[in-house]
């Protein structure tokens, strides 16, 4: 149902306010037909199969043609792209050669992903060009196809901002404004290039802005940017199925390739999708897992299509029984008769939880749902539970005396079975009596036969309480311990989030966070003295260093779960704190707010991260650059 909240802003009390028609719920709901769309974009959607547009693009689209601003407020896979797209392409005129519509996206994922949405509406639409710009890819290779004339251009603030200052995007007949995942970019530390982007525009132009949520700050643009918007809002349907069993696990991070192998023994699990939140932790899943003898195979953004196409191939034929893949990738996976969903990483969006696991449990069928939650992820999976509305079950880990138990239970069954099946083993019956002769007992014999069937060996977690702590009194030191960071963070990290804008300070936009369109990443705080100390000691200056040199000063003590980095740059760079946690979070793909301390001196900077994280940091940063410059990171000495 679409519908006005009464405690929204003033903004909105004074947009239209439309009702979800009473024709969508019935068979004789309106169509694509119905709403006059020219005959090339009326082609390409018959020839994608849309027939009945979902609420989101029935109420949209009308108001958009119209010239109305809009605001659309829709979760994921509520068909966002199209309820924009289709009107962005009803209103390019093909003989201009400028750009005339620009989507900003949070990711380089998304902004492919609308990107490709938008090519395949315009599939019949001769003559019009779509670009996506973001970071990580060429910047040449985009400025060449800038320069050949665009009429859609799909990017990422950053590099957005970027073509901007280089004066190889001109906005100068930008007719249309469109913020995909507008709460997302803000999420992200975007609002400051997002707000510069909407100041250099035509003020006669249409916005357009999708957000699942209508936050402080949302609002604070919407009223600033648009005028008299129509709200547009999506109802969620009930998030999660009845018939899927939600159990997850306290882990201890380095201990979860073991716990996954065992919750497999332990429920027989046939076919299975196993989730992650990075493509260097998709490869090393499957690595561990094919060493272990598991058929496993991995599925993210870097392989080719041909390879994606291998992958599904054997996974649907049951030839690989384990498919490791990040959200990304697993898009429109839709396979029968998965047994369990494995959440090995917790996702970095509630949204994901909520596709990763409805993988299992389709057409009436049950499922499990099973989630490793190490430390630093309980507080997110406490979030997802309340996103959900669900409260999961704590599940015991199995000790590896229970796996044991269980493979010889297996063994003995499929000796009867064997034993049972065949009429003649008489072809065999001397071996044993040859493996006596060699000077081996019966005993001797069953064991090995036993050992090299189970293929199960101990290893350094099979002696080990695999869960996280349960001592009261350790629990209650790390909390004292920490209790205070975690309330100076807070003060620091997300207070007056409205009144600056932006979850980092400072005003230099350009490289502040590397390259930022990195998969699924989230940056941390606003004020960032308590954690990093005096900003303006930090380089927060644009002049550069001041000249009174301060005494050098001894780095914080670090906390006992992290590990203290070296970064071969510093105040002399006119590096912030934004910075090394932008690039950080953005090419490691761990959360922002995980990180611990920044200590910024003149040539280099010493930065916490969490110990399990240590190895993702140091692999994705190398040879990567922050503020333009190439970076060397190691562990502190």
């Amino acid at each position: 149902m679409i519908e006005l909240e009464q405690n929204q802003s003033d903004v909105l009390e004074q947009s239209v306010v439309t009702e979800q028609p009473k024709s969508l719920n019935n068979p004789n709901q309106r169509t694509f037909h119905d709403l006059n769309l020219s005959d090339d974009i009326q082609r390409a959607i018959d020839d994608m199969g849309f027939v009945t547009p979902s609420p989101i693009q029935a109420e949209a689209i009308p108001h958009i043609l119209s010239g109305r601003d809009v605001i659309g407020q829709a979760q994921t896979g509520t068909g966002k792209t199209a309820a924009f797209g289709i009107p962005a392409l009803e209103m390019i005129d093909i003989t201009e050669r400028s750009v005339q519509t620009l989507v900003l996206c949070p990711t380089r994922e998304l902004a492919l992903q609308v990107a490709d949405e938008i090519r395949k509406l315009s599939k019949h639409k001769r003559g019009l060009r779509v670009e996506a710009i973001y970071g990580g890819d060429s910047i040449e290779r985009q400025i060449r196809a800038l320069k050949g004339g665009v009429h859609i251009v799909i990017g990422t603030p950053g590099r957005v901002m970027d073509h901007m200052e280089r004066n190889t995007l001109k906005l100068d007949n930008v007719k249309m404004m469109i913020l995909d995942e507008a709460d997302e970019m803000l999420d992200m530390g975007f609002r400051e290039d997002i707000e510069s982007i909407l100041e250099d525009m035509p003020e006669e132009r249409q916005t357009i802005l999708f957000s699942a949520t209508m936050s402080k700050p949302i609002m604070a643009m919407t009223q600033r940017f648009q005028k008299e918007p129509v709200l547009v809002k999506v109802v969620k349907k009930e998030l999660t199925n009845q018939n899927i069993e939600q159990v997850y696990f306290e882990v201890k991070p380095k201990a979860k390739a073991e716990v996954m192998c065992r919750l497999i023994d332990m429920y027989d699990l046939k076919l299975m999708l196993v989730f992650c939140n990075t493509k260097r932790k998709v490869d090393e899943i499957v690595e561990d897992m094919q060493i272990r003898g598991y058929m496993a195979e991995g599925l993210h953004g870097d392989l080719r299509q041909s390879q994606r196409n291998n992958v599904m191939a054997k996974f649907r034929a049951g030839t690989t029984n384990i498919l490791v893949a990040t959200d990304v990738a697993a898009r429109g996976i839709d396979v029968d008769d998965v047994d369990a969903v494995i959440n090995f990483d917790i996702p970095l969006d509630e949204e994901y939880y909520v596709h990763r696991i409805g993988r299992t449990g389709r057409a009436g069928k049950s499922g499990r749902a099973f989630s490793l939650v190490s430390r630093d992820e309980k507080f997110r999976f406490r979030e997802i539970q309340t996103y959900t509305k669900v409260k999961v079950d704590k599940g015991v880990i199995p000790s590896f005396e229970d796996i044991v138990g269980i493979r010889k239970a297996r063994f003995i069954e499929q000796l009867q079975q064997t034993i049972e099946a065949s009429n003649d083993l008489s072809l065999f019956e001397d071996v044993l009596t040859q493996l006596q002769h060699a000077g081996l007992s019966t005993e001797q014999v069953v064991a090995a036969l036993v050992k090299r069937s189970m293929g199960i060996e101990k290893n350094e977690f099979s002696d080990q309480n695999l869960a996280l702590e349960d001592d009261r009194r350790g629990d209650r030191k790390d909390r004292n311990g920490r209790s205070g960071d975690r309330d100076d963070r807070r003060g620091g990290r997300f207070g007056d989030r409205e009144r600056e804008g932006s979850r980092f300070g400072g005003d230099d936009r350009r490289g502040r966070f590397g390259d930022r369109e990195r998969e699924g990443s989230r940056f941390g705080g606003d004020d960032r003295r308590s954690r990093f100390g005096d900003r303006e000691r930090s380089g927060g200056d644009r002049r550069g260093p001041s000249d009174d040199r301060r005494q050098p000063r001894e780095p914080r003590e670090r906390e006992a779960h992290m590990t203290r980095l070296f970064v071969s740059i510093g105040r002399k760079d006119f590096v912030r704190p934004g910075d090394i946690v932008g690039a950080i979070a953005g090419e490691s793909n761990i959360p922002g707010n995980s990180i611990g301390h920044i200590d910024i001196y003149d040539k280099f900077t010493y930065v916490d991260v969490p110990n399990d994280a240590v190895n993702s940091v140091l692999d994705a940063m190398e040879g990567n650059t922050i503020k333009g410059r190439r970076v060397n990171v190691e562990v502190a000495r």
